[in-house]
């Protein structure tokens, strides 16, 4: 098919659920993407952070054709190799003491799984989620979700016992923590809303708070894992030592898998048959995830992140500085928002034009997840063709956003 053909069968057959770029991908490496007229592309999106190793990382790529001529799927009612494989490399750069560990598909089933696990190894009822929290689209995620745009629909749907604190206040927090609280579930930075950052101190209060009402910490670093903010797991800035972690999105390095981390003695709260995936830890996406591991360990891509974060922030913050159409630019390692004075859907479109395939967050933030194999002249050019879109007068909207 050609551009146009394709285009036109996914408009007629897709779900229309999703914001789409004109654009038809049908070749990646590292952090550029080709389209099906050969034109090249620097890529901060990343497949909303799933591209963390790059595109077709060549390791990823040889272990899934090496499993694939092996064994495709088993369910976990048998053992499997390559579920051992994948378990050995997760708790040896797992958080302290999380060595238990259920495997899913998305992001969504993790944060599934921790709801369920919290729930039962407590005994209670509530969750604290936190405002502007986005923690996946199925109904028990959704219920921990705060966007209202997502939720409105499914309202009589969502789980009741979740109540919303303010993230970045813990008298907000204090207010709803009570014995019936079974878990507070926090994003360390918020990806969704725009790259929020907590206080310095906000995380650890939260961890006080909750180990002091005996009620479990969950965080989600379905984004923010796996060294895309310069360590490991981004909640290790703040020194904190969560009960529950989930992990998805770079994983699998394109192939979907995901992960919650528990203490033994909080997952083992689960009884056989309370919680269960048939694709869950199936031996191809567990070959692609220790190939990912071993790679992100290998390149040290925490290291490479931050160094190359730390490079890209400053260099996006002189925008600040020159223009008076950004509003603020914040982020840690790779995981980068620029928060603009105006409504970014034209600028998200020129960006395109230029050859910059951009992120975006609500109406007027362009947010970055590039894979952390970015190279430096890349990012020099992402930066020069924002700085040149933003000089771009003619079509600027100086309204307010």
């Amino acid at each position: 098919m050609n551009e146009s053909e394709i285009i036109k069968t996914e408009e007629e057959y897709l779900a229309k659920v999703y914001r789409r770029f004109p654009i038809v991908a049908v070749r990646g490496k590292e952090a550029t993407i080709w389209d099906i007229n050969g034109k090249e592309y620097v890529d901060c999106m990343g497949g909303y952070g799933v591209a963390l190793v790059g595109h077709s990382n060549p390791k990823v790529v040889d272990a899934i054709v090496e499993q694939s001529k092996k064994l495709i799927t088993c369910h976990p009612s048998l053992y499997n190799d390559a579920r051992a494989n994948l378990l050995e490399r997760l708790v040896k750069i797992a958080p302290k003491g999380l060595t238990s560990v259920f495997l899913s598909n998305s992001g969504a089933e993790a944060i599934e799984t921790a709801i369920k696990v919290a729930v039962k190894h407590t005994g209670r009822k509530k969750i604290i989620s936190m405002t502007g929290g986005f923690h996946g689209k199925t109904l028990g995620a959704l219920s921990l979700t705060w966007n209202q745009r997502y939720r409105k629909s499914f309202e009589s749907m969502l789980y009741p016992n979740v109540k919303f604190a303010k993230f970045g206040n813990v008298e907000s927090l204090k207010n709803e923590l009570d014995n019936e609280v079974a878990a507070v579930v926090t994003e360390p930075i918020q990806g969704e809303t725009g790259i929020i950052l907590p206080s310095n101190d906000y995380l650890k209060q939260v961890r006080e708070l909750t180990s002091s009402n005996g009620s479990l910490l969950i965080v989600d670093e379905i984004q923010s894992g796996l060294g895309r903010t310069g360590k490991m797991w981004a909640h290790m800035h703040w020194n904190i030592e969560p009960d529950i972690v989930t992990v998805a999105k770079g994983l699998g390095g394109g192939v979907p898998i995901a992960a919650t981390l528990a203490r033994p003695e909080v997952m083992n709260s689960l009884n056989v048959g309370e919680h269960s995936s048939t694709f869950g830890g199936n031996p191809l996406s567990c070959a692609a995830a220790s190939a990912v591991i071993d790679f992100i360990l290998e390149q040290d891509l925490p290291r490479r992140a931050e160094e190359l974060g730390t490079y890209f922030i400053n260099k996006l913050r002189m925008l600040h500085d020159e223009s008076k159409y950004v509003r603020e630019v914040r982020g840690l390692g790779l995981m980068i928002g620029v928060e603009m004075k105006f409504n970014i859907h034209e600028f998200l479109n020129r960006l395109l034009d230029k050859g910059v395939i951009p992120l975006y967050s609500s109406i007027n933030i362009v947010r970055m997840l590039p894979p952390l194999v970015i190279r430096k002249e890349q990012l020099d050019f992402v930066y020069s063709k924002i700085r040149e879109t933003l000089s771009e007068r003619d079509w600027l909207q100086t309204k307010k956003a």
